[in-house]
């Protein structure tokens, strides 16, 4: 005899399994993509295969090149003589749909 909170407790446990594996599945994908990604240089002939590419955009490129800090460069916790750097980056992206609660596109 199986009660009702048994039965729950199964179906909540699958429905909660279901959806960490569709998750896990849907990064697994964009890992994939990410470690297939061209090795491009940092050069003069950048700016041209980007202008080239569809949209103008390359969805996922590994850059390789020289670049100057800013200010002071990070040092890995991790790795002993690893060094990196962050890009500031703005993206701002302005959306066409009809917002009906604030009354606004």
């Amino acid at each position: 005899p199986i009660t009702p909170g048994e039965l729950l407790c199964l179906g909540s446990s699958l429905a909660l399994s279901s959806l960490f594996y569709y998750m896990y599945r849907k990064k697994a994908r964009v890992m994939a993509r990410i470690q297939e990604a061209p090795k491009l240089q940092v050069d003069d002939d950048l700016p041209a295969l980007v202008s080239a590419a569809d949209g103008r955009c390359l969805p996922y490129v590994a850059l390789e090149g020289i670049v100057l800090p800013a200010q002071a460069a990070l040092n890995s916790h991790f790795h002993e003589g690893v060094q990196g750097v962050i890009q500031k980056l703005l993206l701002k992206e302005r959306r066409l749909i009809w917002n009906s609660l604030a009354r606004n596109w």
